[in-house]
């Protein structure tokens, strides 16, 4: 399941709970499109502002409507006595796997991290994914803490946080990357705008935020690269420019991805949880104007 497009939904919600109806829709939707895997809980599914047991009703529902897919779910907590809960709880629901980041409040030292990892591992059924996301974590991995993670029994993938723009930069260090880990580990990029050049530069997996709301349009970009047609993946890509733009004037994909299942009538509004908010104004007005001209599906 770490190789293709693994594709991430959000999770909607108001101050009420979760709408699951609309989180089951989306998880169909994924499963109709024939996505390689369903990341359930990653932060695209704000797993960070849900209790245990809002999580646990998440997972159940992600494995239910998936169907023949096989579902991931974020497992990611402060302490590490919540992490093996949320794996627990994962397990129980049916996950294939489990994705863990190194969150924390205090910065974590990398023998924590390390630390972390090792314990979690011991304690699963399933293979786990390494989510590496500087921007909400604040933890920056090294190239050396990859390679001694990866070695750890159950690891069987890495989600990097994107790659350099240049191709051959970005070749370069996936190679380099590549021969730090065992063969059976497979490397994932992840940020969406540089997910045709990871994909292009030999990275197996792409964990997609707009693989969650618009499979179609993903799988099309994953597909050529997979059928040797890296221009095709690059223009496919290139052409979405206008929607990573915006990814970055706001604050990453979150937001944008949120208003856009929202104008789609996907979900309603609001879809976030406090104090988070969907684009607003100008901003939702422009977006509005950009899916209609992508076409995106």
């Amino acid at each position: 399941m770490f190789s293709g497009l693994s594709a991430f939904p959000l999770t909607p919600m108001n101050e009420s709970g979760i709408d699951e109806a609309a989180f089951a829709r989306l998880v169909e939707r994924l499963a109709d499109a024939s996505v390689d895997s369903i990341g359930a809980l990653g932060s695209t599914g704000s797993y960070a502002y849900l209790t245990r047991a809002e999580r646990a009703r998440v997972a159940q529902l992600a494995v239910k409507h998936a169907g023949s897919v096989p579902v991931m779910v974020g497992i990611g907590a402060l302490r590490t006595r919540d992490v093996l809960a949320l794996a627990e709880d994962a397990q129980k629901a049916g996950a294939s796997a489990v994705l863990l980041a190194p969150m924390s409040y205090q910065k974590l030292s990398t023998d924590e991290v390390f630390d972390l990892y090792e314990t979690v591992t011991r304690y699963l059924s399933v293979p786990l994914c390494v989510y590496d996301n500087p921007g909400t974590t604040h933890f920056e991995f090294s190239e050396e803490l990859y390679g001694r993670i990866a070695q750890l029994p159950n690891v069987r993938s890495i989600k990097i946080p994107g790659v350099p723009a240049d191709p051959e930069t970005a070749k370069a260090h996936v190679e380099r990357l590549r021969a730090l880990i065992p063969p059976h580990v497979t490397l994932g990029v992840s940020g969406d705008a540089f997910a045709a050049t990871g994909l292009n530069a030999g990275c197996e997996t792409w964990y997609s935020v707009i693989g969650g709301l618009f499979p179609k349009t993903a799988l099309a970009i994953t597909r050529a690269v997979q059928a040797g047609d890296t221009q095709e993946a690059t223009r496919l890509s290139q052409r979405l420019q206008p929607l990573w733009a915006l990814f970055g004037q706001h604050g990453g994909s979150l937001r944008v991805v949120a208003a856009a299942a929202e104008l789609q009538g996907l979900v309603e509004h609001p879809s976030l949880p406090l104090p988070l908010k969907a684009l607003e104004g100008a901003s939702r007005k422009q977006l509005a104007v950009l899916l209609d001209e992508l076409e995106l599906a």
